[in-house]
């Protein structure tokens, strides 16, 4: 709820790059352009910016526009439904106009992260108008936000507590890794302490990192919604062929499902001999274990987990595709892949005391070593704007 010198502030204040007044209730393109604008905060206001449903451009309330529960709902429901990428923070009320009658207020806060994405556009404010961010805007949005947070998984899971972390888990199986036995016996510090020291907790806005729902969360789809691996088989080399004839889904914190997808990829693959000279035979594999596991891995590590589709890890007749959400980040995205760059570094790092990294940056050079080592076709990249695609083809002798 507002203040009064506050509502007359947001019905009558020429600060149009922080308040967009409007009648309809029906234009959802709009709203959430506004509110992904007004999560940007491209003006660098550091103060909340106002939707204001049922209200005309000269603050008077407008007529017919029935300030409903449902309408709240619709409303709130923009927060999470996963078209605005980071997940803005907003509010949303009914307010009493001082003319009498109510209208609706939507209060997004400016991110900590920008820039916001609105299904894969940056909207920002210029005056009193929407527009779609400039690359050079866009910087801005990015610099700002390295201020805060270097990189996503560094950033506070603002809404999540120590309540939704297995601390079990972190404490008796990651710890025990990751830190020598003798600090752990003299460690002396408070479990927030300790998260916080691996970068997993940030002490500031007393809440998790990113990593650390993503690491231990007891259930980290409840934060972001694609943070899953989908395994798929299929008997001919399309999707168009047919049904999966098996399928599996990997869900959970990161520390539970390296594991099983790791255990679960040593069962796929199949060795037979082959004559390399007249007295001596050497064995080749349908695929290197070694390369399909470094790319699943990679996948894991450099996915970006803003976006709700899950990696995927489909098996043909004929090849393998791992599939994940984000394009290739940082200097990658120049000079890939003889540079790697790290889109979730505290990731990549948790991964490196439980065995699922051996080197940093040499996941791709092992896979593709893997695959000339064994006599296959080289592995094919496809990285785009939003996705990074990895096809492993059969050896041709298999």
């Amino acid at each position: 709820m507002l203040t009064p010198e506050q509502v007359q502030e947001v019905l009558t204040s020429t600060e149009a790059d922080r308040i967009e007044r409007t009648r309809s209730t029906t234009n959802t393109t709009k709203f959430r352009e506004a509110i992904c604008a007004f999560s940007n905060d491209m003006p660098g206001h550091g103060k909340p910016g106002y939707l204001l449903i049922g209200v005309e451009d000269d603050g008077s309330l407008s007529a017919n526009v029935p300030i409903t529960d449902d309408l709240q709902k619709q409303f709130a429901a923009y927060r999470d439904d996963g078209h605005i990428l980071p997940q803005p923070m907003i509010s949303v009320f009914k307010q009493p106009h001082p003319g009498g009658g109510e209208f609706l207020v939507v209060e997004v806060q400016p991110s900590e992260i920008p820039p916001v994405f609105y299904d894969g556009r940056v909207h920002i404010r210029v005056g009193p108008r929407r527009a779609t961010a400039s690359e050079t805007e866009e910087r801005r949005l990015s610099e700002r936000r390295s201020v805060y947070f270097r990189t996503f998984d560094a950033a506070p899971s603002l809404g999540a507590t120590l309540e939704d972390l297995d601390l079990d888990a972190f404490q008796n199986t990651y710890r025990r890794e990751a830190v020598d036995a003798e600090v752990i016996r003299e460690n002396g510090r408070g479990i927030e302490e300790q998260l916080a020291a691996l970068r997993f907790y940030n002490p500031i806005k007393k809440c998790p990192t990113n990593a650390g729902v993503l690491m231990f969360g007891k259930d980290p789809l409840n934060f972001f919604s694609g943070a899953y691996v989908q395994f798929a088989r299929f008997e001919g080399q399309n999707l168009e062929d047919g049904p999966p004839v098996e399928e599996k889904q990997f869900t959970g914190p990161l520390m539970v499902v390296l594991r099983e997808l790791d255990m679960f990829m040593k069962s796929r693959f199949t060795q037979r001999p082959i004559k390399d000279t007249t007295l001596r035979e050497r064995l080749i594999w349908d695929y290197p274990e070694t390369a399909v596991r470094e790319i699943v891995m990679n996948a894991v590590v450099h996915r970006d987990y803003q976006f709700n589709r899950p990696i995927t890890i489909y098996f043909f007749n004929d090849r393998i595709e791992v599939q994940n959400a984000g394009g290739l980040y940082g200097l990658a995205q120049s000079q890939f892949p003889s540079l790697n760059d790290y889109r979730n570094p505290i990731i990549a790092e948790a991964m490196k005391p439980l065995g699922y990294v051996n080197r940093y940056g040499y996941g791709i050079r092992m896979a593709k070593r893997s695959m000339e080592d064994n006599g296959s076709p080289p592995i094919e990249f496809t990285p785009a704007q939003q996705h990074f695609l990895a096809l492993l083809r059969k050896h041709p002798l298999r």
